[in-house]
């Protein structure tokens, strides 16, 4: 791991950019000198870690007293896209603005990002750990598929915030069943690109005995910031 820039923000937070080989990401960390405990935070089907939304969730989690790490998946963020990966957006779009189906696009696009992104969370999180500053244990945020693959195969993931406003692969809604870590899902009622009864049924097949689910009026990008604060109160309950 090599940090390529360092910057101290105004709420005392350290942002740092670093590479993991051909992985890019960012790491923020507290003031505090002491080790923290680390989150991986993750934006729906591979937005990039620079997303306003993902920034200001790393920063109040950061602030709140947890190293937070987030990366670029394969062909997001700064990250180059393969011709096959244009071609899945492009199907994607035309669809969308066609009114047709799209279920079978974001199949043939999310799950394989899906596969190449949990090894890279992985190597990721082999590296953070070893650093001083972050003693564990780790959660997770954000992207439903890639935190449901995660808790399944990854057993120092103690507990995971999932956002329902993203595309779930089937294998990944099959996977559900064997996740058992504390859950908060969370899902915006009027999310108008993810049926409701869907992330229901999800939530509904996580094998966890503690998992909670908060559901808020509005649309996908409507998610209250109460829930970033409700989020760190959670991550309290099973980090700290």
């Amino acid at each position: 791991m090599h940090f390529t820039s360092e910057q101290r923000l105004d709420d005392g937070v350290l942002a740092r950019a670093f590479t993991l080989g051909e992985i890019p990401g960012t790491l923020w960390t507290p003031a505090s000198a002491a080790p923290v405990p680390l989150i991986l935070m993750a934006h729906n089907n591979g937005l990039p870690r620079a997303a306003a939304r993902l920034v200001a969730r790393a920063r109040h989690s950061a602030a709140s007293g947890y190293a937070v790490a987030a990366i670029d998946a394969p062909g997001c963020g700064d990250r180059p896209r393969s011709a096959a990966d244009e071609q899945a957006r492009a199907d994607l779009r035309r669809a969308m603005q066609a009114g047709e189906p799209v279920d079978d696009i974001f199949e043939s696009f999310i799950g394989p990002l899906v596969e190449k992104a949990v090894p890279e969370w992985q190597t990721t999180l082999d590296a953070l750990l070893a650093l001083p500053e972050i003693a564990g244990p780790v959660g997770y945020s954000g992207w439903t598929a890639v935190g449901i693959r995660l808790a399944v195969v990854e057993p120092r993931i103690a507990a995971a915030g999932l956002f329902a406003g993203g595309y779930v692969p089937r294998a990944q809604r099959e996977e559900a069943r064997q996740v058992t870590i504390p859950l908060l899902f969370l899902l915006q009622w009027d999310d108008e690109g993810n049926p409701r009864q869907r992330a229901l049924d999800l939530f509904d097949a996580f094998g966890s005995t503690e998992k909670t689910l908060h559901a808020n009026m509005g649309g996908h990008v409507g998610t209250p910031w109460f829930e970033v604060e409700d989020g760190v109160r959670f991550c309290d309950r099973h980090l700290k």
